[in-house]
């Protein structure tokens, strides 16, 4: 993928609101589309302080959980996919330790989308984990365009 369709993609992505009730809604049609593709994949709906959904549907192992947690961090911290962060750190043959983050702590993989709000900006992060980062991707993307055109 390009940085650049990735960037028009996330500028679309721009909620009126978003809640609990929302998130569930979000994570809900995530764990049908997963369970109807037998996709082996963790979703994770976070705020920067809690967990508001999380699900591991059959075939997961409990490593996507760690990569949902750094990649999420990575979204949350930089406010954009985490793809988009490893696209720009590799096209400029940097890391995220030039940032000082520990690759324990954070991981430039695609699947973290971070969702924001009118006139808020970031108030969470939708992420998926357990397919290839592109796909992982592709997959919270789509989910979060359904969930905005249904709002």
């Amino acid at each position: 993928m390009q940085p650049e369709t990735i960037e028009a993609d996330y500028d679309r992505l721009i909620f009126p609101r978003f809640d609990e009730t929302v998130a569930l809604a979000l994570g809900q049609d995530l764990v049908r589309r997963g369970l109807a593709g037998a996709l082996p994949i963790v979703i994770d709906i976070r705020t920067a302080d809690r967990v508001l959904f999380h699900a591991a549907l059959p075939g997961a192992a409990p490593l996507n959980d760690l990569w949902v947690a750094r990649k999420s961090a990575t979204a949350l911290l930089f406010q954009v996919p985490s793809l988009l962060v490893g696209l720009r750190n590799r096209a400029k043959n940097e890391t995220l330790a030039k940032h000082g983050l520990d690759m324990a702590d954070y991981a430039d993989h695609g699947g973290a989308v971070p969702i924001r709000v009118a006139g808020t900006g970031v108030v969470a992060c939708l992420t998926v984990s357990g397919l290839p980062q592109v796909e992982d991707h592709r997959l919270a993307v789509a989910a979060l365009e359904d969930a905005l055109a249904s709002l």
